[in-house]
C-alpha cells in the first residue's frame, strides 16, 4: 500500500460515489470505517438516510457522514476536536460543493453536554482504545440529542460485544467483521417494530 493510500478512502454509493476523501495521515486513533463496513450499514439506513438530520461524532476522515451526504442527508454535523482533521472536513466539503456539512472543532463529550435540535441518525465510532462509548450514549440519550425513532451506529472492538444501551433504546442490527463490532439501535419509542438482530 502507498503512503498516500493510507491516508485516503472511497465514497461508495450515492451522488459522490466513487469520490476521494482524503485526511491526515499522522492523527492518533483516525481509522476510517472499512469499506466493507460502511457497505452493509448503509444497506440499513438505505431508506433512513434521504433527507436525514446527522451527526458524525468522533468524525475522522469524515467517511461516514460524506456518505451520508453523498446518499442525499439533509445536513451532517462533523464533530472532531483535532483541528487538522476539521481543517481537512473543511476542504473536504468544500471541494465536494457541499453546503449541508457543518464541522465543529470541539471534543465528542463536551459537545454532547450542551443541548441543540435532535439527529435522526448518529454515527459514533470513538478509538478503540478511548472507552467512552458508554459515556457518550448515556449523553445521547439524557440531553435529548435523538428523535423518537432516531438511529444510532456504533463501532467497537468485536470482543468487547454489543455496547451497552439505554433502556428505551433497541438493537436493531448487530455484526461483525474481522476485529470491529458494528451495531445499530434504535432510540425511543416510534412505533417501529425491533428488528431481529443480524448475525455474522
Amino acid at each position: 500500500m502507498t503512503a498516500a493510500a493510507r491516508n485516503e478512502v472511497r465514497i461508495i454509493g450515492g451522488a459522490w460515489r466513487g469520490r476521494k476523501i482524503r485526511f491526515p495521515a499522522d492523527v492518533p486513533g483516525l481509522r476510517p470505517t472499512p469499506d466493507r463496513v460502511r457497505e452493509t450499514v448503509f444497506n440499513w439506513l438505505r431508506d433512513e438516510v434521504p433527507g436525514s438530520r446527522c451527526l458524525d461524532l468522533y468524525a475522522g476522515s469524515g467517511a461516514l457522514g460524506l456518505e451520508a451526504l453523498s446518499r442525499g442527508a439533509r445536513e451532517v454535523v462533523f464533530v472532531d476536536r483535532h483541528p487538522r482533521v476539521a481543517r481537512s472536513l473543511t476542504d473536504t466539503l468544500a471541494a465536494f460543493g457541499s453546503d449541508a456539512g457543518v464541522v465543529r472543532r470541539d471534543d465528542a463529550r463536551a459537545f454532547l453536554r450542551a443541548r441543540g435540535e435532535p439527529f435522526d441518525i448518529v454515527f459514533l465510532d470513538p478509538p478503540f482504545d478511548a472507552g467512552v462509548l458508554p459515556e457518550l450514549v448515556s449523553l445521547l440519550e439524557g440531553h435529548a440529542w435523538l428523535r423518537a425513532g432516531g438511529l444510532v451506529y456504533l463501532e467497537a472492538p468485536a470482543g468487547e460485544g454489543t455496547p451497552p444501551l439505554p433502556a428505551r433504546w433497541s438493537l436493531h442490527r448487530s455484526k461483525r467483521a474481522g476485529e470491529v463490532g458494528y451495531h445499530l439501535a434504535r432510540a425511543g419509542d416510534s412505533g417501529h417494530a425491533p428488528a431481529e438482530p443480524a448475525s455474522s
